[in-house]
């Protein structure tokens, strides 16, 4: 068939489904986004790239459907590198289209020049080059399927000069693969582990919710009465109100999951990767069970074993290889205590329940009191915890949410439960500041008709402020979205108190800068709110006006007290030897 290269690229979109692109107006993609709104997809122009990479992996997160990302060649997509990451340690399918230079004049330092295949190498699945432009289709077809197989973002290179151009060409067929199931000989002893397993413990990962695999893992956990604890910031890995359910590991998680945990004898880990931070000591618990035959279910070799000895190693869909564990398992499998351990998960959940719907404030470390000060200085405000819990308790059982990276946003990691998978949308193991805005405007793109809820502190909120001028137009989707205000970097000042002496560098913000006025400056409605009645009125106002079609940022004042530190293991006091002066600096010579 001849058609324009532009054409073809366009046909291999549609092809695929991709009806949402990310990004900021370039020409070096011009030729394509002309034919947009004919072929069906609609470019959201952000107010930052950054921003508009993290909206499409909260909108493929929410849905589950694969979006893209484009910009102008050179600094339009260097700007894209922080999400990127992101979404490939969030396992998000993602099409990155990066323009380049033209080809005539690539290597000569020409305008907008940079290496943007080796930008990218570490942080996608795939990438390629078009090197010639008959080749358009068949590179972005393949590309896409790369970042559908493996669950990663994907990248396509294509010179500018490229567009434009009268090809000859035949579209390439969309061929699926089915996701392996996993070998006979590990399924059949993963089973037999779990048979003999005196205190089985299921752990779910990111794999469970990206595989539909829940109602399998429930279907299993039944079956052994076996508690399901979940990884770092996959609280929707499982139902919440599940009597099995234990809650996340890791950091600030359940401390109900780390107790039963460590008293596992066998772990089905399921669909995780098993990384270092999710299984943290927590609570003063170093609750690993490191006797326990551990059994490592994941879609990716290379990343069985990699964190922990394991006894039996699964490559396979987490969905499919459960249904087979469970199949095999034997008629007296779980029967084991069954009666003391049902009554023992039961009791550790209720004991937990209420300490956490106690839990107020932050101690401090012997020797610091920065937190009891914290509380003196502002005693009439909101704790993060006391803001937590008024959240919690205005929240809808069906609402997405996504956070953020900081302290405060950390303190709530073992608040939020869920019915259904694909509602927590949390900024993940890259840790990039600014994820909780965006995320959750991808979300409501993906999903408008679900009540949506991002959550970040002042300081991560302030590296994603520009969105608010881009997500007041009529054509964008109504969110609520709440900045916990304290004015600092929380967890940079929890370190400063606990091995720097309380020598503040860096961590203050201004306080003279009201969110909720920037809010209203670009249109939005925005509101402060200092106690947990006041909080938990003007969320639910938010909802109802979200609803309507309204966007709010509520401003949740609250004292300055810091939650547990992200790195106790890579941090400790720093020791003075050579001494440091300020009459050693010796002025430059200009």
């Amino acid at each position: 068939m001849r058609m324009t290269t532009e054409e073809a690229f366009v046909k291999t979109l549609q092809r695929h489904g991709i009806e949402h692109a990310f990004g900021i107006i370039g020409s070096a993609f011009m030729p394509i986004s002309d034919l947009f709104p004919r072929a069906g997809i609609t470019f959201w122009d952000c107010a930052h790239e950054g921003s508009g990479g993290m909206m499409a992996d909260g909108y493929t997160r929410a849905s589950g459907k694969m979006s893209m990302m484009i910009a102008q060649n050179g600094p339009g997509i260097t700007n894209f590198v922080t999400a990127v990451k992101t979404a490939y340690w969030n396992h998000t399918p993602l099409l990155l289209v990066t323009p380049q230079a033209a080809n005539k004049t690539i290597g000569m330092g020409g305008f907008q020049e940079v290496e943007q295949m080796a930008l990218f190498k570490d942080m996608v699945c795939y990438q390629e080059e078009v090197r010639d432009p008959s080749r358009v289709a068949e590179v972005l077809n393949r590309c896409i399927l790369q970042a559908k197989r493996r669950s990663a973002p994907a990248q396509i290179n294509m010179p500018r000069d490229f567009w434009t151009q009268v090809i000859d060409i035949d579209l390439p067929e969309v061929v699926e693969f089915e996701r392996p199931a996993g070998g006979e000989t590990a399924i059949a002893e993963a089973a037999a582990l779990l048979s003999e397993a005196r205190f089985p413990v299921i752990l779910n990962g990111a794999g469970v919710v990206l595989g539909g695999a829940i109602p399998a893992s429930m279907a299993l956990a039944e079956r052994l009465d076996a508690p399901v604890c979940v990884g770092y910031q996959h609280n929707d890995a499982f139902p919440g109100s599940h009597p099995l359910f234990a809650g996340p590991l890791g950091y600030n998680g359940s401390k109900a999951a780390m107790e039963l945990i460590s008293e596992a004898d066998v772990v089905f880990c399921l669909g995780t990767r098993l990384n270092p931070f999710s299984t943290l000591p927590g609570y003063a618990l170093d609750y690993w069970p490191k006797a326990a035959r551990i059994i490592q279910v994941d879609i990716n070799p290379d990343r069985i074993g990699l964190t922990k000895q394991v006894t039996v190693g699964i490559v396979g869909d987490s969905k499919k290889v459960a249904e087979a564990v469970l199949a095999q398992l034997a008629i007296t499998a779980g029967d084991h205590a069954r009666t003391e351990r049902k009554a023992k998960i039961a009791q550790v959940k209720s004991a937990w329940a209420q300490a956490l719907s106690s839990m107020d404030h932050e101690d401090d470390d012997p020797g610091t009191s920065w937190n009891q000060r914290a509380r003196e200085a502002k005693p009439e405000w909101m704790s993060p915890r006391m803001a937590w819990r008024a959240i919690q308790s205005a929240l809808p059982r069906d609402a997405i949410i996504s956070s953020d990276i900081g302290n405060n946003c950390a303190i709530g990691n073992a608040y939020p439960t869920f019915e259904a998978g694909r509602k927590y949308l949390a900024p993940g193991l890259f840790g990039p500041c600014g994820y909780g805005l965006p995320a959750i405007v991808g979300a409501k793109i993906a999903c408008p008709e679900v009540p949506v809820v991002g959550f970040a502190g002042d300081g991560a909120f302030g590296i994603a402020v520009t969105e608010l001028t881009a997500i007041g137009r009529p054509e964008w989707p109504a969110i609520t979205m709440v900045v916990f205000r304290n004015y600092q970097w929380g967890a940079e000042k929890r370190n400063s108190t606990l091995w720097y002496d309380d020598n503040f560098v860096g961590t203050e913000l201004d306080e003279g800068v009201s969110y909720a006025g920037i809010a209203r400056a670009c249109g939005l409605q925005g509101v402060q709110a200092g106690t947990m009645d006041a909080l938990r009125a003007a969320l639910t106002q938010a909802l109802a006006d979200q609803k309507a079609g309204k966007t709010t940022l509520i401003e949740a004042l609250i004292n300055q007290e810091l939650g547990e530190p992200f790195r106790r293991d890579a941090m400790k006091k720093p020791v003075e030897v050579a001494g440091i002066s300020k009459a050693d600096m010796r002025p430059q010579v200009v």
